[in-house]
């Protein structure tokens, strides 16, 4: 089994080993918080096995790949604030580097840059040669280990039928007549959106350990537009419209707007994301795809002057995707019960904020 890089400072890892005996944990969504979860309960001596239900991990760290180049569909970029987080990441330097995102632009609706608005002082970074290459690194090892299953949802949390004082898991894989009973789990900790945790606990039986606080979190869906323009590799032509790189708007249907080819690692093929106001995204989270990028596309016209017609088109839809309202804290756990969640929505809706609920986490369990 390989070793896995703890995201701590030496001096701070495995507080708790000597006072808890190894445990059988099961982790739940192989996001940034459920990875980061999942690595330091491993560090801390663990038998942990991590469930996500996509091909892929990384959450909303998802990447959507053409033959014209790649786009960060979900997260965007991140921050670096934390000196956990900042260590973690230094384990491997050249997976992420700095974009000159730190030149965002704040755009009104009409598409004219608000100059009253003063520029982030902040560096912004992305993993390479995508956002999701970051999530594939940390679940190397434990997919390596066998302590990874991926395309296996689960469906519902039991207690144990041999071991009452444990726990199984229900699953069901890409085929759904495939099911599965994965059982004899000390702890099981939910690294979900918030209403999907709330769905798998409630029919625990331990709805007011956590739904209640779970009931408050607001977390608003998202559309995002892919757009490629091949027609900017002519000679002589690099890139079409602004000079700005990213962009966040207040047009009532777009809130931010990132030349995907400006992101260090990528191809230079004219790429461009768009991603949907909360607002607008609920409105038409309903309406099909097409209807969906024929609005969306008319809109980034308006703002950024670019009028050509893409080369290629996709959307996806973010069913949740900005925490509007946080837990306030970095998780939820009852020691007595074995069950907790995490996310970034405990404390955000910043890459970081998952990365430290994950943390905060398993080291309260461990």
């Amino acid at each position: 089994m390989r070793t896995l890089p703890s995201p701590l400072p030496t001096a701070a890892r495995h507080p708790r080993r000597a006072r808890h005996r190894p445990q059988t944990i099961a982790v739940i969504g192989a996001g940034i918080a459920g990875l980061a979860c999942a690595r330091t309960l491993v560090q801390a001596g663990h038998q942990v096995k991590l469930f996500e239900q996509g091909a892929e991990v990384g959450g909303r760290m998802a990447v959507h790949s053409t033959s014209h180049g790649s786009f960060d569909s979900g997260a965007q970029y991140f921050t670096v604030r934390d000196a956990r987080f900042e260590q973690v990441l230094a384990l491997d330097p050249q997976l992420c580097r700095p974009w000159s995102a730190t030149t965002i632009r704040v755009l009104d609706s009409a598409g004219r840059v608000a100059s009253a608005v003063p520029p982030p002082r902040e560096s912004h970074w992305v993993a390479t040669p995508h956002m999701q290459s970051l999530a594939a690194a940390w679940a190397r090892p434990l997919l390596d280990a066998g302590q990874l299953l991926t395309q296996c949802r689960v469906t519902a949390i039991e207690r144990d039928r041999l071991e009452p004082g444990r726990w199984q898991l229900q699953t069901e894989n890409a085929d759904p007549a495939q099911q599965a009973v994965h059982a004899g789990f000390d702890a099981v900790l939910l690294a979900l959106p918030a209403p999907l945790a709330r769905t798998l606990l409630a029919p625990t039986g331990l709805a007011e350990l956590h739904c209640q606080a779970l009931d408050e979190i607001d977390i608003a869906p998202c559309w995002t537009l892919h757009l490629t323009f091949a027609q900017a590799q002519q000679p002589g032509l690099t890139t079409l419209g602004p000079h700005w790189n990213a962009a966040r708007s207040t047009h009532h249907r777009i809130a931010w707007l990132a030349r995907e080819s400006s992101k260090p690692g990528r191809s230079s093929m004219e790429r461009w994301t768009v991603q949907a106001s909360p607002a607008w995204s609920h409105e038409h989270r309903y309406d099909d795809a097409p209807r969906i990028q024929a609005k969306l596309q008319k809109a980034f016209a308006e703002i950024t002057g670019i009028h050509a017609a893409p080369s290629h088109v996709s959307s996806r839809f973010w069913p949740h995707a900005q925490t509007m309202s946080t837990l306030g804290h970095a998780f939820l756990w009852n020691r007595k019960t074995g069950l907790g969640v995490c996310g970034d929505w405990c404390l955000g809706a910043r890459v970081e904020d998952a990365f430290v609920s994950g943390l905060e986490l398993a080291l309260k369990v461990a």
